[in-house]
């Protein structure tokens, strides 16, 4: 069974920092991701990475935000500097054992977590 946890999200002020964490079982993926989704507003892709640690960044998060995973592919973590408010939502992690979509495109994945809760005061 294939099980992915969030972790890591909460409310800081704009300019700080938060450390996401996704646990991710039962899969050895090829690509994973993570993506957020604002109240309103479409899920959009923020980071991805693959096996061999090749990523992609959403132009709004570059410089920011850094996607990374353990060697072993069991943890993914997104590292979010310099927060703005716009960076606000629900951040959800996705992973695919095999996908022809891009990093950061929702198709690719059919793996989600939960999802975990980033809110940035201005």
């Amino acid at each position: 069974q294939v099980q992915l946890q969030e972790s890591g999200g909460g409310s800081v002020q704009s300019g700080g920092s938060l450390k996401l964490s996704c646990t991710v079982n039962g899969i050895l993926y090829t690509q994973a991701a993570w993506f957020r989704q604002a109240p309103g507003k479409e899920r959009e892709g923020v980071a991805g990475i693959g096996s061999a640690g090749d990523t992609d960044y959403e132009d709004s998060v570059k410089g920011r935000f850094t996607i990374s995973q353990d060697n072993s592919r069991n943890t993914l973590y997104l590292q979010m500097n310099s927060l703005k408010p716009e960076d606000s939502g629900m951040y959800y992690c996705a992973a695919a054992s095999w996908s022809r979509y891009g990093y950061t495109d929702p198709n690719a994945y059919y793996y989600w977590g939960q999802g975990t809760q980033v809110t940035v005061s201005s």
